[in-house]
């Protein structure tokens, strides 16, 4: 279970979070930067830093950070668990009024989260950066990009221009109410949207990587396609999948039955025959009707799992090995 995932409500005024990623190179950095951009706000703040199972020497750095700042929280997690579970890891354990959300890479300045937060301010719950200018990376990266944010926006409805960006700031209500898992870290918005979020984007520079390689490459931009048919699932059918599966197992089923039911009649009535009376006609007719029983099958175990899912307590997608807070330990009991 994850440590202390209710905390004090309003604790503080803000909650930056961290996912990281063998970024030893970015740790000393991002903190300096962060906490400038954070002084500069003169209100109450912390920084939570999610090691996600990295390799480098990424935690021992923001160990030191956090036994020395009482502002910094290191949370290491067992293993590499991905972006979607070091978010909801660091969410879990933030204490901030407004949560803000950013890459370790420094390819979005600290300096410019009061931008996002004055977006904030005129009454949004959702503030999303926008990466305008992205010609560094080449049309080889921004063209897909920005094809899978077009249609993301097309289908979810969710007039964002950049859905892949992690620079975010939320209200902590918002962020209490979503439930993440898998990769929908990338589905925030439209996650949000359905719980009747107020959403808005502002533009936000986007710099080359300094140090180390990105972790994402175009085997992710080729995860579009089953991205677009999960969203458009989750958004008509996640509540109630036969509607999804009964429609198509009744058509396979009736069809199946038909020409089963055409055989009989020419072996028994000697009716004249409605469809060959090939023996592949025969099996053609029991696999569409077993293929129909089949959707029924899953339309009906998916209804269970959507009540089971709301119903029951959820596991968590996370494990914590260890959280630093100043010049406390903590281990979890897992």
């Amino acid at each position: 279970m994850p440590i202390s995932p209710e905390p004090p409500r309003g604790a503080c005024r803000y909650s930056v979070v961290v996912p990281m990623h063998n970024e030893e190179a970015h740790v000393e950095p991002l903190y300096k930067q962060l906490a400038v951009a954070m002084d500069g706000l003169r209100q109450s703040y912390e920084l939570l830093f999610v090691d996600d199972g990295s390799t480098d020497r990424t935690f021992a750095l923001l160990t030191r950070l956090a036994e020395t700042d009482p502002r910094v929280c290191a949370i290491q997690l067992k293993r590499n668990f991905g972006q979607t579970a070091a978010l909801t890891a660091g969410f879990d354990h933030a204490a901030g009024e407004i949560l803000i959300a950013m890459d370790a890479d420094l390819r979005n300045s600290p300096a410019e989260i009061p931008v996002l937060l004055d977006k904030l301010a005129e009454g949004y719950d959702l503030v999303s950066g926008w990466r305008r200018d992205r010609r560094h990376e080449g049309l080889l990266r921004t063209w897909p990009s920005g094809v899978a944010s077009w249609l993301l926006a097309k289908i979810s409805g969710v007039p964002l221009r950049d859905f892949g960006t992690t620079f975010k700031v939320y209200r902590r209500e918002l962020v209490r109410g979503l439930r993440l898992s898998g990769e929908q870290h990338r589905f925030i918005p439209v996650l949000a949207n359905w719980l009747g979020a107020r959403i808005a984007e502002v533009p936000v520079t986007d710099s080359p990587r300094k140090f180390g390689k990105s972790h994402y490459g175009l085997g992710r931009t080729l995860r579009v396609p089953f991205d677009l048919i999960t969203l458009k699932f989750l958004q008509h059918y996640r509540m109630h999948p036969m509607r999804l599966f009964g429609p198509a197992g009744l058509i396979s089923f009736t069809a199946g039955s038909a020409i089963l039911l055409s055989w009989l009649a020419k072996r028994v009535f000697h009716w004249p025959a409605i469809f060959p009376q090939s023996i592949g006609a025969v099996i053609l007719g029991v696999l569409l009707l077993l293929a129909g029983l089949q959707f029924f099958s899953i339309g009906l175990v998916g209804e269970l799992l959507v009540r089971s899912h709301f119903e029951g307590q959820r596991e968590p997608i996370y494990r914590v090995e260890r959280l630093v807070k100043a010049t406390r330990l903590a281990r979890s009991a897992n």
